[in-house]
């Protein structure tokens, strides 16, 4: 959704509808509302730089994470390795598919989406294209983002580690911590794309 902004520097706050100057934030100043202390925006300079290189770095450890081994289990003698991909084709033949596609869409495609899509923002942003698409793609980044589950998977696999440590002896794979440096690119992507400012840079591209 865009955000309601007045000329070229003014925002107004998304909670309470407050108008507030914000021409005078330095690197990594936020700004909050003086009424309901909601986040109005963070500047950071060379934004789309780093949107650019955290979004490509994610990208490579997704696929790093979705083709080497997840985790492995070695219990009476008998060894299981697993993949990403596998453990939602397990969960799939157990029977339970709406499972399966919630897993796969929460901790696989839709992060995977996001990432892709913003790094052709990023792009399209640094380098000053008058892109048709680009707002659309900035209102569906911005509605994804919250459908993401990737933290909450991540930190979900860790609870269960603790569980099962005593059941088995667990081997964590590349694909583990390749998810997880995936998880803080993911998170460092999003935070420097800055929805006030990113709205302000596609008005100032608008062809």
């Amino acid at each position: 959704m865009s955000m309601h902004t007045h000329n070229d520097d003014q925002m107004a706050c998304p909670s309470c509808d407050q108008l507030y100057d914000m021409s005078g934030l330095g690197h990594r100043q936020q700004a909050r509302c003086g009424s309901c202390n909601h986040l109005l925006a963070i500047y950071r300079k060379h934004a789309y730089a780093h949107v650019v290189a955290f979004s490509i770095s994610g990208l490579i450890f997704f696929v790093m994470a979705c083709r080497y081994p997840f985790m492995s289990f070695k219990s009476s003698g008998m060894e299981s390795i697993m993949t990403l991909p596998q453990a939602i084709t397990q969960i799939k033949g157990e029977g339970m598919w709406d499972l399966a596609i919630l897993v796969a869409c929460f901790i696989l495609i839709i992060p995977a989406l996001v990432m892709v899509l913003t790094g052709a923002l990023g792009i399209s942003l640094l380098a000053g294209w008058r892109n048709y698409w680009a707002k659309d793609v900035a209102k569906l980044i911005f509605h994804l983002q919250v459908w993401s589950m990737v933290e909450v998977f991540f930190i979900g696999v860790l609870v269960s580690l603790f569980k099962i440590a005593h059941m088995a002896t667990v081997g964590i794979g590349i694909a583990f911590w390749s998810y997880a440096a995936f998880a803080i690119f993911f998170t460092l992507t999003l935070s420097n794309l800055d929805t006030f400012y990113t709205w302000k840079r596609l008005e100032e591209l608008e062809p």
